[in-house]
Formats: structure tokens, sequence, C-alpha cells
């Protein structure tokens, strides 16, 4: 991809899954990399993985749902790797559970992960990209804020807010500069969707999704740093405040 050798990318829960995936594009493409993630382990072992294969990467301990943990994160990652050229946020947590059977505390922990910890990212480096005029956000949300999702109602909630929030900010910085985008996954195989496929009745969900997904497959970590890549770079030039599906032709919007 075009332009993006040499510039300073921050991954949210780049500790596993698609995050870590997306990191070792963005080292692959040439960006120096924050892997940022609630777990150290994880972080450390992206970021090794990153300098392993050549790359340039770092590990950053944060909780995205504390504010001034966020802003503390991004201020040692500027001051060790250089201003925030590419924000990804990628942290995202759900429990799947019909939504009359749920509580307040499964909605605060939900929403606090997938609604307020992005938009504690983007409070913390977008004054920066303002600064400096120039700057890309992609924001992986879910086909769940799109079509919906049984047992996901508040998860939906939160990725349509996302959803919702990336278009007006897109509009608000188009002047200034900075580009935001949104992912959607599909369906993925990843340590968080395997808790869901525990057990028999996890499998046969496993099972009905392979069957409506067109593809005829869940989707895997690696089938999306692509399009995260290309959204970061020069390529993408003309291209903000758009939504993005990649889930195997389960949904298809015109």
């Amino acid at each position: 991809m075009r332009g993006l050798k040499g510039r300073n990318a921050i991954v949210t829960g780049g500790g596993s899954g698609i995050g870590r995936a997306i990191a070792m594009r963005l080292a692959e493409e040439g960006c120096s990399v924050g892997v940022f993630d609630i777990s150290t382990e994880g972080a450390d072992e992206t970021a090794e993985a990153i300098t392993s294969a050549g790359g340039k990467g770092q590990a950053f301990s944060v909780d995205i749902t504390d504010l001034a943990a966020v802003q503390a994160g991004v201020a040692s990652f500027e001051a060790v790797i250089g201003p925030a050229e590419i924000l990804v946020n990628n942290a995202g947590w759900d429990k799947i559970v019909p939504f009359l059977n749920t509580d307040t505390a499964l909605w605060k922990k939900v929403i606090d992960i997938n609604l307020y910890g992005p938009l504690n990212m983007h409070f913390a480096v977008l004054p920066g990209m303002v600064e400096r005029r120039s700057g890309r956000v992609i924001n992986i949300a879910s086909d769940a804020a799109r079509v919906g999702s049984s047992g996901e109602a508040v998860y939906s909630a939160a990725k349509g807010g996302i959803v919702s929030f990336t278009k007006t900010v897109a509009r608000e910085l188009a002047r200034q500069g900075i580009q935001l985008n949104v992912v959607c996954p599909g369906p993925t195989d990843t340590p968080l969707f395997a808790q869901v496929a525990e057990g028999e009745a996890g499998q046969k969900i496993v099972e009905g999704l392979k069957r409506a997904i067109p593809m005829k497959r869940l989707g895997a970590p690696e089938d999306y740093p692509g399009i995260v890549a290309f959204l970061a770079s020069d390529d993408a030039a003309y291209i903000t405040g758009q939504t993005i599906s990649v889930s195997g032709g389960l949904t298809m919007h015109g």
C-alpha cells in the first residue's frame, strides 16, 4: 500500500485475534506499531512477533475504558515512537445473552468497552491529528451494527453507535485532513468467538452461521488487515465516513 512506510500506528486490542493480525500487517507495510491491550502478555506477544518478523512494534498495557489511562498510553506512545498518525480501534468484547436475560452490569461492561473505549481513544488521539492536519482512523465495528444479531442487543447498539459516531466525526474533521472509516467484520473465528462455540449449543450456532454465509466459512483474523491497511494508506485518500462489511457475503449492502 502506498504511503504507509514510516508512519506511526496505534492498534487497540492488538494482543490477539483480529487486532494482532492488523498490527502485524501494518508493521509489514512499514509502520511503527503501538500494540494497545489490557492484556500485557498478549500485547508483548504481538510486539515480539512484529520485531521477530523484522518490523517495529512496541507493547502498551492500556485499559481503554479509562480515559486517564488512555491519555497516558497515547502520551507514552508518542514519546517513544512519535505522533500517532493512524488509529485502529479494534478492541471489543461481548457475551451472547437474550436481552431480557441481561442485567445492567453486562450492559455497562459491553458499552464501556465497545463504545466508551473508542470514544476515549478518539478524544486522546484526534487533537494531535487536527494540529498536524493529517490522520487516519479505522474503527472496527461489526455487522451486528448494520443488521442486528440475536443475543447481542447491547453490543449491536454500541457498535451501531460507533458507526454513527464515525460518520459524524468524519464530517466534522474532513477539512482538517483527517479521514475516518468503519470496517464491519462478520462472524470470525477468534478467541472471543471460541467462548460462544463451546458445547453442543455453541457448535450448532457455528454450523448455522457457516450455512448462512455464502462463502461457507467463518471469517479468520487474516481476512481483515488488508482493508484496514488500504483505508490507512494513500490509496484511500478520497474515502471517508464509509462503512465496509467484510463478512463472506453474509450481509450485502448497495
